[in-house]
């Protein structure tokens, strides 16, 4: 607690449950003040009610006025440090608590994700049908949770939907990429090459936004790309389509953190409802371009034939999929609202050690030692790329 009071109404702090504040003489000295009460003349402003005794932990003069201001920093009796810094450290650790479990959450269901995303796509091989009905389901959940008021529904306008028009674009992209990618090649292949982001992060700055880095940001980039290529070099099921779709992946997602970014600030709609409404905007988007690359008798012909092999379980791994890719991605930008760009980028490369082993551990994908090795010099390059931007 920090209060000012005038020099000829200074303050006394007594050891009693209610204090209150009285007037003192003009001359200040530091020796203990004297328990005595002066009730005479009390302000009214002047009564501070708390609910533990107050002791004086500084007195410090402020101004240089014929009537200078007197702060006076006080303390609880059971506490070592002013109630102000005292309540600061709380609301850091709180807050610290509060990104831990963001980034919890967005690493456990992204795991679940990836792991009924890549089932799906292995007994039924069209990601553009995938990656829409991803959307739609995120997009029907957040609508309907609009219309029944459990969540708050957003204040937008023209000018906001012309911002987020170009976010939803790289996001479409960066998403149909991506599923592509884990059509043609094994999770944790994809997910070592997303592992590169920072490099394209640093490279889009650069050339694209002008941005200058130091030298340590540059060097560290050369373990990310090294890593990146060596797993690429000695991935067992490697393909083309699958490599350059985590590629333009990166590069779209990339663009889409720097545009969201700057679209979140200064508006009132908070993570949570930017990510809907850029659901939403993303399904109108890529729905033309799913039926025109796949179409509709593809989808019902690879339908039949999923469901003769796999039975009704496959709906749940359908279901499951669209709702734990809306579900991450809407905590991963609750995320983004409270932290920068950089940390989110970090997060999002450490998320992707979680996704790599949990992947090879159930879908039992062959690992070559180099190949493990590649991976691991990406992740320790992507650590020193932070270090270097902190």
């Amino acid at each position: 607690m920090s209060f000012t009071i005038k020099q000829s109404a200074l303050a006394t702090c007594i050891d009693v449950s209610n204090s209150l504040v009285y007037k003192r003489s003009p001359s200040i000295r530091r020796h203990p003040f004297s328990p005595v009460l002066n009730l005479q003349n009390i302000p009214k402003r002047t009564n501070v009610l708390v609910s533990k005794p107050l002791h004086i932990s500084s007195v410090e003069c402020i101004g240089k006025e014929k009537k200078p201001i007197i702060q006076c920093n006080a303390y609880e009796a059971d506490k070592s440090e002013p109630i102000e810094a005292a309540e600061q450290v709380k609301s850091e650790a709180a807050k610290r608590v509060k990104i831990g479990i963001y980034f919890a959450t967005w690493w456990g269901l992204n795991v679940v994700f990836n792991i009924y995303n890549k089932k799906v796509l292995n007994a039924y091989p069209y990601p553009w049908l995938t990656s829409t009905l991803s959307l739609a389901c995120g997009s029907l959940m957040m609508l309907i949770s609009w219309a029944t008021r459990i969540a708050e529904t957003p204040k937008t306008d023209f000018e906001f939907w012309k911002t987020l028009f170009p976010v939803a674009v790289a996001h479409t992209i960066g998403h149909v990429a991506a599923t592509v990618s884990m059509s043609k090649v094994a999770v944790s292949f994809t997910h070592i090459i997303k592992s590169g982001e920072p490099a394209f992060s640093v490279l889009v700055s650069r050339f694209l936004l002008g941005e200058n880095f130091p030298l340590s940001v540059y060097l560290s980039l050369i373990p990310i790309i090294g890593g990146c290529a060596l797993s690429a070099l000695t991935e067992l099921n490697f393909n083309m389509t699958g490599f350059m779709g985590a590629m333009i992946s990166n590069l779209a997602f990339v663009l889409r953190n720097i545009f969201s970014k700057k679209g979140m600030k200064g508006k009132s709609v908070s993570g949570m409802n930017y990510y809907a409404c850029l659901s939403l905007l993303s399904l109108v988007i890529l729905t033309p371009f799913a039926i025109a690359v796949e179409g509709p008798q593809m989808w019902a012909a690879g339908w039949e034939t999923a469901l003769s092999q796999i039975g009704p379980q496959f709906i749940w791994w359908v279901a499951a999929q669209s709702i734990f890719y809306h579900l991450y991605n809407q905590v991963s930008y609750m995320s983004l609202d409270e932290i920068s760009p950089l940390t989110f980028s970090v997060g999002n490369t450490m998320k992707r050690i979680s996704v790599i082993v949990s992947s090879i551990i159930i879908f039992h994908t062959p690992v070559q030692p180099i190949n493990a090795l590649g991976a691991a010099i990406a992740i320790l390059g992507t650590f020193l790329y932070s270090q270097a931007k902190a």
